[in-house]
């Protein structure tokens, strides 16, 4: 009997250590990645090993923690759904005993608690470590800098417990709650992380939408489109001749000592109508299968996964309506691996996980192509270290909330682990049916003003109103800007 004991003993133990194992290489994996990513973005600086030089390393370390986090989240559905399906097809296979529930758990607990950690303390500290310069009157130095960091922790963190504490007190005052309330660890935090998930939640159904019908343009920027009835020779020949006028416009005005907005004005034009010749090139240059194949066959893709995504939208919708148990939950049921949550089994495990990407890759999208969050746009070689700080915060908050919307819009089946699951608004009804009727009616109003926008231009001008600029949105930088040849875009 103590021989079984100590057998089972030593069984938890290389399991446990076999878990540990898998999650840092998961881990190093991801956090390799994210470094390569933000060294990438960052701006250039010395190599001078100054006290700015410390202070911005130890911030890129605590940056590129936070985007391996946000990775992490962004994998965590895709991983256990893939995972789930293979320990059906392989229920008996020694060589993936290690892929079981235990470990799946312990990576929603991980990225859950680190992601907490990222948001609340790193990202904070690394923002005031990089701002302080210490209090006056002390000696500079970088002791002085983290103490002044640790006390500007310290006040943000008695502020955000006071508005949770009034916000819990105005919205639930009975006894029980005002108990509650004195529970920092059991209640505040994971309020806290719920109302930030929430948040996230409605940052995606603001971004996503954006980004479906914004894809198509970035995907038309980097893919080359066909020629039809086009001369490529001849608008290559009349933007060369643009391009001379102006570097003898430029030659001339720096010659003759014009101002300096002058000569700036030139040196944007120029470098605009280079582009233009530079994209000319590309396209005379491309295959005809990548002009005439591969961009319709993307465009197509696009196309499609946006209407499955919205239908998918529209059937849970009257799934909610009719079938109490389409509420997105949490489960702590340890039996995975032993039913399938995909109607279709693998396949549509795989649709599933497709959709995700694609809708993370479009909220990204969309959230830097709204006008308020342009400023956090990564520039090559030329970002600063606040501006990528903006980034992580920004990409772990929707990250983290791309599990919850997931599961929320009905893009997949399987329930929320760990923390995930423990959000109170996941359990109105009212707010889940208004999130789901949100995104699907958000979503087809920006692709019909995508794919109308020729057409509205086009009765504008009949009209005589297009003067007025109505067809022109903020949110439509493509509106107004002249094509590759150099005229205006008509249908």
């Amino acid at each position: 009997m103590e021989e079984d004991d100590v057998t089972i003993r030593e069984q938890n133990f290389h399991s446990q250590v076999r878990e540990y194992i898998i999650c840092f290489l998961l881990f190093a994996a991801l956090y390799i990645v994210s470094y390569c990513i933000i060294t990438r973005y960052k701006r250039k600086t010395d190599d001078q090993e100054d006290e700015d030089a410390i202070v911005n390393r130890i911030s890129l370390y605590l940056c590129t923690f936070t985007l391996a986090m946000s990775g992490g989240a962004v994998l965590l559905l895709p991983f256990s759904i893939i995972s789930n399906e293979i320990l059906l097809s392989f229920p008996k296979n020694y060589y993936i005993q290690w892929l079981n529930g235990s470990l799946i758990h312990g990576l929603w607990n991980l990225v859950s608690l680190f992601s907490n950690l990222c948001l609340f303390v790193l990202m904070p500290f690394a923002y005031f470590f990089l701002e302080s310069e210490g209090f006056a009157g002390s000696k500079k130095g970088i002791k002085s800098r983290v103490l002044e960091t640790f006390v500007m922790l310290f006040l943000l963190g008695l502020l955000i417990l006071g508005i949770v504490w009034v916000a819990s007190a105005l919205i639930d005052n009975d006894a029980a709650s005002m108990e509650s309330l004195y529970d920092l660890w059991e209640f505040y935090l994971p309020y806290l992380y719920s109302c930030i998930s929430l948040m996230g939640g409605l940052l995606l159904l603001m971004c996503t939408p954006v980004g479906l019908s914004r894809m198509f343009t970035v995907m038309g920027q980097l893919l080359v489109k066909p020629t039809i009835l086009e001369d490529l020779d001849e608008q290559i020949y009349c933007v060369t001749l643009q391009e001379e006028a102006l570097q003898r416009r430029l030659n001339g005005s720096t010659s003759h000592s014009h101002s300096q907005g002058s000569a700036h004005r030139l040196n944007k034009e120029l470098d605009t109508v280079r582009d233009q010749r530079n994209k000319l090139e590309r396209r005379k240059k491309a295959s005809a299968w990548e002009k005439n194949l591969l961009y319709p066959i993307v465009m197509l893709i696009l196309l499609t996964g946006t209407t499955i995504s919205v239908l998918l939208v529209a059937l849970n919708i009257l799934y909610l309506l009719v079938d109490e148990t389409a509420m997105p939950k949490g489960s702590e049921d340890r039996g995975f691996g032993n039913t399938s949550l995909s109607t279709f089994g693998l396949v549509q495990a795989v649709v599933d996980i497709i959709l995700m990407f694609y809708l993370m890759v479009s909220s990204v999208v969309g959230f830097y192509s709204l006008r308020v969050f342009e400023g956090l746009t990564p520039r090559k070689d030329d970002t600063t270290m606040t501006t990528i700080i903006g980034c992580c915060v920004s990409i772990l908050v929707l990250s983290s909330a791309l599990p919850v919307m997931s599961r929320t819009l009905g893009i997949t089946r399987f329930d929320l682990l760990g923390d995930f699951g423990r959000f109170n608004w996941l359990g109105n009804f009212y707010i889940v049916l208004s999130y789901n009727l949100l995104f699907a009616v958000v979503t087809t109003l920006c692709l019909v003003r995508k794919f109308t926008s020729a057409v509205r231009e086009e009765l504008l001008k009949a009209l005589g109103l297009d003067k007025l600029q109505l067809s022109n949105s903020p949110t439509d930088p493509e509106s107004g800007k002249l094509s590759a040849n150099g005229h205006q875009k008509t249908l």
